[in-house]
């Protein structure tokens, strides 16, 4: 179990307890998950801000925060020799206290008792049945009841925190994005026609492991690119199509990268994936170079929009005055999701705590407008904020015979035109980047993103394996 230095910990705790003031703050780390049965566990995961705070990537741990007695605590148990046989041996409960600054330390079974009497404390919103269940138990409320008992100050207190990544995170999530890029190379180098979407999936997976982390979310791994998250590998690769890859690494530590390029089955794009391959890198760029501190983001996905609307009524799709069609939006036919999302410790960082907190402000809420309303982060932008850009242009069938069927937004939308694409399928790029002083700074090794150099990798890697 790698992690920082205890120093880091005690002060990333210390600012903590600055900023909400008193109270207990109660961190539940999670436990181990059945997958179909009682001791056939799913992969474990910590909660990222119990890693934040106490850095102890293992299960059955909690921590409090007592702000008003100067006191900080880690409940857990130690294993049993006869645990032991199976699970093998682990520091004892104090010594891991003692690795992020810790010197209280508990039996799991005294945290009830610690928690009386039951006011002022301070939750996160829990996103598992059984932290939420414990919770219910502790503090003597409903399950139902407990989502209502987050404490926003709280909340927004790990979110001030966690958004601006330190040095030592930033080159964690630099290796992060360095292991996505490697994968994603060897899908440059190694897909061909004929393979299966699964035998992609499991060559990025050892990848990933291979690297010493594993995977930071689902992959996504389709010649359906027009869905979005599609999780259905079951499909043949075949020259003329394009194969959409949208998958990362997280490290030992568990911080994540997430990338995404769009490439030729076959040796080359045809003409028409070319125009539209363009377009979308062309606003992935424009998005680029407007990241800077003070910034609005929802300005830059907007910027990124009109970008993409200008590409589109170039090639026909599109028409009439752009600004009003991006204004009522016309352009979410095709761009039906937001332009990026804050990325550390979760690949949609701190997305437990609710998209409220994390990309917006009590000033700033969320559209309710089909496509904006997806963007889960609007806010102005701060240096070390760390974050992807992923445009993209994609052809569902079924949306657009849903909007032809309404002549929704039919000034903005050629209908007609567009029933050439109906096959087509979908086109994402995607970068991850830090905001800095002057600018923002790509992470991780580059990946390939024009047009000549994926087409040249294609022919190369084709030809090697013909």
């Amino acid at each position: 179990m790698k992690t920082f230095s205890k120093a880091i910990y005690t002060e990333r705790r210390k600012q903590l307890k600055l900023l909400v003031g008193s109270g207990k703050l109660l961190f539940l780390g999670n436990e181990e998950s059945s997958m179909n049965f009682k001791d056939n566990w799913y992969p474990f995961r910590q909660d990222s801000s119990f890693l934040y705070f106490f850095g102890l990537d293992l299960p059955g741990l909690a921590a409090v925060i007592d702000i008003d007695e100067d006191r900080e605590m880690l409940f857990g148990n130690d294993l049993t020799a006869e645990e032991s046989v199976w699970h093998g041996a682990t520091l004892q409960l104090a010594d891991l206290a003692d690795m992020v600054g810790v010197d209280k330390v508990s039996s799991i079974d005294g945290l009830p008792k610690y928690l009386k009497p039951k006011t002022d404390i301070h939750i996160l919103p829990p996103y598992r049945p059984e932290n939420a269940q414990k919770l219910a138990q502790w503090l003597e409320v409903s399950v139902l009841q407990i989502a209502s008992l987050a404490s926003e100050v709280f909340i927004k207190a790990v979110v001030k925190l966690r958004s601006v990544k330190s040095p030592e995170e930033i080159r964690e999530i630099n290796k992060a994005v360095t292991c996505s890029a490697a994968m994603h190379k060897r899908v440059l180098q190694e897909a061909k026609s004929g393979m299966k979407e699964y035998e992609i999936v499991g060559m990025i997976t050892g990848e990933a492991i291979r690297s010493g982390g594993n995977l930071s979310f689902t992959p996504i791994v389709t010649i359906d690119g027009q869905i979005l998250h599609n999780h259905n590998y079951s499909q043949t690769l075949t020259d003329g199509k394009m194969l959409l890859c949208d998958f990362g690494a997280e490290t030992a530590m568990h911080y994540a990268g997430d990338i995404t390029r769009t490439l030729p089955v076959g040796p080359a794009f045809s003409a028409n994936q070319k125009e539209v391959y363009q377009i979308v890198r062309d606003a992935h760029q424009t998005a680029i170079e407007s990241l800077r501190p003070g910034v609005r983001f929802k300005n830059i996905h907007l910027l990124a929009c009109k970008k993409l609307a200008e590409g589109l009524s170039a090639i026909g799709l599109m028409k009439g005055n752009l600004d009003d069609a991006v204004e009522n939006g016309a352009h979410a036919l095709f761009f039906p999701c937001g332009l990026g999302h804050m990325m550390g410790l979760d690949v949609h960082d701190m997305e437990d705590l609710g998209e409220q907190y994390v990309g917006y402000t009590e000033t700033l809420v969320k559209s309710t407008q089909f496509g904006l309303k997806s963007l889960r982060l609007g806010k102005e932008l701060e240096e070390g904020y760390v974050l992807t850009i992923e445009p993209g242009i994609y052809f569902n069938p079924l949306l657009i015979d849903q909007w032809k069927a309404e002549k929704k937004h039919s000034a903005f939308i050629r209908y007609d035109q567009v029933a050439n694409y109906r096959d087509f399928g979908g086109i994402r790029i995607e970068d991850d980047f830090v905001i800095t002083n002057g600018g923002s700074e790509l992470l991780g090794e580059p990946l390939e993103v024009e047009i000549d150099a994926l087409e040249a990798i294609r022919r190369t890697a084709l030809s090697a394996n013909a």
